[in-house]
């Protein structure tokens, strides 16, 4: 029989690594393989060629986009795992009980990594202390124990115990030899001989052995190594071999099933259609006692003739929470929620009476829609609620829905298919929803979608299942939904721009977040916590202290830490009156009735205030007086189109920040819902100045 050679490609993060591992694969694979290694540092990955199946250790890449970037999406991969050989073992059971010794390795995770493992295989008489490079060594030690980095343990270490580099584990070589089609290889002296050197967490490997006399064979062996339920039958359907995750899996033990018919013990499993077809049965859902069941059936197969077949089963559960946490993985875009309940400042009534409501809610699972002004919390909201619900230890992600075209939005939160549009990554990306499973998605601004997506987040919400971009393939998926906004989406509603059967499935929990104004006993509580968290040193005359306890507050919370931040660069003991910016405009400035002198001076704040932009700020004002003149008030979505159709880009939230800073300065006035904003006629005297300059 002529086996074609399988090449290997190994991918790590460094080039000692990859050398270790190609000797150790080569040396059970002999002329069978063909190895090729890359790494990170010396950037040998950016020549990464074809290979039946690539290799890759868990350090080498640092987000899902590098892994996508370098590793092809059609070829079979395997992740490199390691583990301690018995010898190693052996060496450190050695060592006097009670010892304290330093481990050594590259970094904190491979460190505390590498400790844990040595527990779990039994090695818990010594008191490890973690170091790597950078850390610091608190106390005194004579002993250190390392993985084949010597180089960084501390000079002063009188007895150095290296244990050399781990070495690939029996899943990781089993797993190649399955995907490369070299399972006979298995069989083989040599990988019985390796798969005994190598630490069990029982720490004798042999235990596994005399089970019964098919244990003889390797595939038994391995059998209590893989992490799914295997059960093996002959070639008449006779079981002769079932280890003990699929024991569990099925309440059937193992003397209950060895040389039983398979239709008689597992009728569900159907081990006679794959010796009738002697094809592969893969990923089929069963319903056993209940529980959903994962089942492949592989037949086994040499010189033609039918062997018999092996099953493997695993609970559907147990698959779609390892899926989950590989997704989280490879996200590593820190997607958490950030702030708790504790981190919501303030002693107010109103303030106590939202985050009483907010942590009722939390317990929920259904959508959350928080409302209130730009600048009250919102997002400091939808953080704690996560952090109070039972998905707190799964993805938080929070996305605007204004910030981005409708046609970037929806690729973001269902992703799409290779091809799906011109510039789509190879292989597709998974969109947001489905990497916040099980966790929560925040929608802020969640007025800015289209209709359009405003129909695909109904779907969601109402089946719990997406369809990404381009593709046809419906994806259930588990994710609590939280909202915000700052309008009135009942007047948005009623004027068409947004569905009422989305808002009410939105609103099922509302939460208000009261403006500033309506909580002014919390504003200098505010103010002292923003001090200390800005390390300002400084403090206000009574002028001051009473202008803030009577000011407006549009900008909200948001607002008055810009305030505190800007007074602490002042560098200033006493912050007088006159310190207060050109924005704080309650009372702040005090003009004659010299109306030109107003006049120069509203323009002077407006530049002051729009810098490079002023051309935007004149261009929004204008459209505003076209209004004026024509009696239609302009709200910002307006606005935003009006300025697309004359080449001028401006998003939704940057009118919304033109709008606030025209109304602040007494230029125009806003109103919330269909009322749109109207210039006045400071407003106009301002745009007819600039237009005249």
């Amino acid at each position: 029989m002529i086996t074609i050679k399988k090449t290997i490609a190994i991918i790590t993060f460094d080039n000692v690594a990859s050398l270790f591992y190609k000797n150790q694969i080569n040396e059970l694979f002999g002329d069978l393989v063909n190895t090729k290694i890359y790494n990170v540092l010396d950037s040998s990955i950016e020549n990464i060629e074809n290979a039946d199946i690539f290799a890759v250790t868990t350090d080498a890449f640092e987000s899902i986009s590098d892994y996508e970037k370098y590793i092809p999406n059609n070829v079979p991969k395997v992740d490199l795992a390691v583990n301690f050989t018995k010898h190693s073992i052996d060496i450190l059971m050695d060592i006097p009980k009670g010892s304290t010794a330093l481990f050594v390795n590259l970094s904190e995770k491979m460190v505390r990594e590498a400790i844990t493992r040595l527990s779990q295989l039994g090695v818990n008489h010594i008191n490890f202390i973690p170091y790597y490079p950078g850390s610091e060594i608190k106390g005194n030690f004579d002993l250190a124990v390392t993985v084949g980095e010597s180089r960084y343990v501390p000079k002063e270490i009188k007895t150095i115990i290296d244990l050399g580099q781990r070495v690939l584990d029996s899943t990781t070589i089993v797993e190649i030899a399955l995907r490369l089609k070299l399972d006979f290889l298995l069989e083989k002296e040599n990988f019985k001989e390796y798969f005994n050197s190598i630490a069990s967490n029982n720490y004798s490997f042999n235990q596994l052995f005399g089970r019964s006399i098919f244990m003889e064979s390797q595939f038994e062996i391995l059998m209590e190594i893989i992490d799914d339920g295997i059960i093996g039958a002959n070639e008449n359907d006779i079981i002769f071999a079932c280890n003990s995750k699929a024991s569990q899996i099925t309440k059937i033990s193992n003397n209950e099933a060895l040389n039983k018919p398979a239709s008689q013990i597992f009728s569900f499993l159907p081990f006679s259609e794959c010796r009738i077809t002697r094809k592969k049965i893969n990923n089929r859902l069963i319903k056993y006692k209940g529980t959903d069941i994962n089942v492949t059936i592989a037949p086994v197969i040499r010189n033609d003739q039918y062997l018999g077949a092996f099953a493997t089963i695993q609970e559907f559960s147990d698959q779609e929470s390892k899926q989950l946490n590989l997704r989280i993985q490879l996200l590593n875009k820190g997607h958490k929620a950030k702030y708790t309940f504790d981190d919501i400042i303030g002693e107010s009534v109103t303030i106590k009476k939202s985050c009483d409501i907010a942590k009722k809610m939390a317990k929920n699972n259904s959508a959350v829609l928080i409302t209130g002004e730009s600048g009250t919390g919102k997002e400091l909201f939808a953080h704690a609620i996560h952090n109070e619900s039972k998905r707190r230890n799964f993805p938080f992600i929070a996305i605007n829905c204004a910030a981005m075209p409708d046609n970037l939005l929806e690729s973001e939160l269902f992703g799409y298919e290779e091809g799906a549009f011109t510039g789509a990554k190879k292989g597709g990306k998974l969109g947001l929803f489905e990497f916040a499973h099980k966790g929560t998605i925040f929608l802020d601004e969640v007025e800015g979608m289209s209709p359009a997506l405003q129909v695909k987040l109904l779907r969601v919400i109402q089946e719990r299942e997406i369809m990404r971009v381009g593709g046809n393939k419906i994806i259930s998926i588990d994710v609590r939904i939280i909202a915000a906004t700052n309008e009135n989406l009942e007047n948005l509603v009623l004027n068409g721009t947004f569905r009422s059967d989305l808002y009410y499935r939105l609103n099922t929990l509302p939460i208000q977040i009261p403006p500033l104004r309506e909580r002014k006993e919390d504003i200098m509580i505010l103010f002292d916590y923003f001090k200390g968290k800005s390390n300002g040193n400084f403090k206000l005359s009574f002028e001051v202290n009473n202008a803030f306890m009577s000011h407006n507050w549009n900008g909200n919370v948001r607002e008055l830490l810009n305030y505190v931040e800007y007074l602490t660069y002042l560098d200033k003991e006493i912050v007088d009156y006159e310190d207060l910016p050109s924005s704080f405009h309650k009372g702040l400035i005090k003009i004659n009735n010299n109306s030109d002198e107003k006049l120069i001076l509203n323009v002077n704040l407006l530049k002051q205030l729009a810098k490079n932009k002023l051309d935007d700020y004149v261009f929004v004002l204008n459209l505003l007086y076209d209004g004026f003149i024509t009696q239609v008030p302009l709200g910002r979505l307006s606005i935003s189109e009006k300025a697309q159709s004359t080449g001028r880009y401006l998003t939704q939230q940057e009118v919304r920040t033109i709008l606030n800073d025209l109304n602040n300065l007494g230029f125009i006035k806003m109103s919330k819902g269909r009322g749109g904003s109207k210039i006045n006629e400071q407003g106009i005297q301002v745009l007819k100045e600039l237009q005249n300059k």
